[in-house]
């Protein structure tokens, strides 16, 4: 269930209110009771659980990302270019 940041525009009391993200916003203030409680904008924070690609392949692993022997090949000459050219 995400958590939302909310500030009321009469009093300026924050909190940080749990909702579902179907449920409608929470508009009264619970300090103030006042109908300017709004949302505000936040950078989302969530964790990743369980076995998934996180865990498996990114999260402090010991193996290398492998090189293609595409990326390995040197580049080849255009056709323009003879093969002594500086250019390769």
């Amino acid at each position: 269930m995400p958590i939302y940041d909310y500030q009321c525009t009469s009093c300026g009391f924050k909190k940080e209110v749990m909702r579902k993200a179907s449920e409608p916003s929470v508009t009264a203030c619970p300090e103030c009771k006042k109908e300017t409680f709004a949302k505000q904008v936040s950078a989302p924070a969530f964790q990743l659980n369980g076995t998934g690609w996180y865990a498996t392949d990114f999260k402090g692993g010991t193996s290398k990302p492998s090189i293609s022997s595409a990326e390995t090949k040197t580049e080849a000459a255009p056709a323009a270019c003879s093969t002594g050219c500086a250019c390769h």
